[in-house]
């Protein structure tokens, strides 16, 4: 079972990794899943896609819930659902139950699947390590950020700044937010593993809290609104 790494970002706060490792039909024959996710996967054309969507549901499943437990809004966002575990319907006291619902973000990128589950609000992104994302940086990023570093740590940097506007454009979810004009993150080290970032947006200004790790050959970055 690939489940690949599990990262602890803070008390209430985890992500699982998925390495997808298994073909379509595995996946498919593994998981179950409402007619609603039935129909999005059909409406697939990317193998690709359909086992980082599939993947996800593993993750879910291996975690205690199922695809039943994940609805989307109809911005697309989606809302885990509160489950009562074993060990809750055994308490004496069922008011006592702490049911506060769980935040959670997905995120995939070619050969792995990612989510994270919180207490608090928050947005991830996982990414992939490619020149690509270098060679486009000016057109969602400060270059500046990049100034003296090697070529690898400019790909990596470039690539964590990329996460961090997607958790953040993943957070609130709002038509008209543009990554270059709208989200900036404040200078930062790759050593830190973490950094802050703003939205000007609307009028108002708010802040984010961003951690970052390296997964394999992947970015992933989790962002929280700064309260």
């Amino acid at each position: 079972m690939p489940l690949h790494k599990i990262i602890t970002i803070n008390e209430t706060t985890v992500a699982y990794f998925w390495h997808i490792t298994e073909d379509v039909t595995s996946l498919f024959r593994a998981v179950s899943l409402k007619d609603t996710s039935l129909f999005r996967l059909e409406g697939m054309k990317s193998e690709e896609h359909q086992k980082g969507f599939l993947a996800v549901r593993m993750l879910l499943q291996h975690l205690g819930y199922t695809d039943y437990d994940l609805t989307y809004d109809e911005a697309g966002k989606p809302h885990l659902e509160y489950k009562v575990r074993s060990s809750e319907k055994k308490n004496e006291n069922p008011s006592t139950i702490n049911h506060q619902p769980k935040h959670i973000s997905i995120s995939h990128s070619h050969e792995f699947s990612c989510i994270c589950i919180s207490n608090e609000l928050m947005g991830i992104d996982l990414e992939k390590l490619k020149e690509k994302t270098l060679k486009i940086a000016p057109r969602f990023m400060e270059v500046k950020h990049l100034e003296n570093l090697s070529v690898s740590d400019q790909i990596e940097k470039a690539t964590v700044i990329w996460g961090v506007k997607e958790s953040i454009f993943k957070i609130k979810n709002e038509k008209g937010i543009s990554f270059p004009e709208h989200i900036f993150e404040n200078k930062f080290d790759l050593k830190d593993k973490k950094c802050e970032a703003e939205l000007h947006f609307n009028n108002t200004i708010e802040k984010f809290k961003i951690h970052f790790s390296r997964v394999e050959d992947y970015i992933f970055v989790c962002a929280f609104p700064n309260k």
